[in-house]
């Protein structure tokens, strides 16, 4: 698999976008944007279709559409937390335009390549060559760096805004700054698994990772990256094996298999020992030693004694 050039850039390029995707996307389940990043998806398919319908190379067409969908979504919002009634507003008119660049796609001189709308829609990591790795980890170093930088008060921000507001942090420009670096892994990540899956690789690793870890923090954020790039390299490696697979379904299968598998209802462990409730109030297990039984000598000597 490895003596394969196109099969090295898949697993360079997919391990660099999901060690982004995995901790912003658990940060998108644990501040409630799940629907934000499906909107992101859906604005950078628009994007390139109109980056393909004017002539232009469609990934500037991605990033310039994924960054203004995020100023948007951040202005509407409150403290630039957009809620679901402007996301669906904007989904509605992303997915209009949408239609009318696919329409003038299809009817210019362009139309012919319809190889190029479907790698929009359905990924096309087994294409990318050099240049367009090298392009993907300088990326995905920006977004990580920025992920890192916003890291702390962006979490604080995220479990409690008036906390958060309180002691200085600027909850808005920090919400800004997310949702900007959001639409950037969209636009990463629609090059490996396409504009209509890329909510999987985004949603379920951080789902899994929730429900995996007890607190929010770096441990969750390190065990969404995992479990991405899990997904992006069992996900290639099937594909391979099995050339039938397309690479999008396989990577977004795993993807969704470990989060179905942290999902599971998991076992209750029970204490031995009956609780009973002290004088306070409160509940404690409490182990009392057995009572010792006198003999017949010692009940003999307390009957006759005085």
């Amino acid at each position: 698999m490895f003596v394969h050039p196109f099969m090295v850039y898949a697993l360079i390029a997919g391990t660099a976008v999901a060690l982004a995707a995995g901790p912003a996307g658990y940060l998108l389940v644990l501040r409630g944007q799940v629907f934000t990043a499906d909107a992101m998806s859906h604005v950078a398919f628009t994007g390139a279709l109109a980056a393909l319908a004017f002539g232009i190379d469609p990934r500037i067409g991605l990033a310039v559409a994924v960054l203004a969908a995020a100023s948007v979504l951040g202005g509407l919002g409150n403290r630039g937390r957009a809620d679901d009634v402007v996301i669906g507003g904007l989904f509605a008119l992303v997915l209009g335009l949408g239609v009318l660049f696919l329409s003038l796609y299809s009817s210019g001189r362009s139309g012919s390549h319809g190889t190029a709308g479907v790698g929009v829609l359905f990924g096309s990591i087994l294409g990318l060559d050099a240049q367009q790795t090298a392009i993907t980890v300088i990326v995905v170093a920006a977004v990580l760096a920025g992920l890192a930088l916003i890291g702390r008060p962006l979490l604080l921000a995220t479990l409690d805004e008036a906390v958060a507001a309180a002691r200085g942090v600027p909850v808005r420009v920090v919400g800004y700054s997310y949702l900007a670096l959001v639409g950037l892994i969209v636009a990463q990540a629609t090059q490996v698994v396409g504009a209509l899956l890329v909510l999987g690789l985004l949603a379920a690793p951080g789902g899994a990772a929730r429900r995996l870890t007890t607190r929010p923090g770096p441990a969750a954020a390190l065990a969404a990256a995992a479990i991405a790039v899990a997904s992006i390299w069992i996900g290639l490696t099937a594909s391979y094996t099995l050339p039938t697979v397309p690479p999008s379904f396989s990577i977004t299968a795993v993807a969704a298999t470990c989060f179905a598998l942290a999902a599971l209802p998991r076992p209750r462990t029970r204490k031995s020992t009956s609780p009973e409730t002290t004088g306070t109030g409160t509940t404690e297990t409490v182990r009392r030693a057995p009572a010792s039984v006198p003999s017949d000598d010692q009940a003999t000597a307390r009957t006759r004694a005085p």
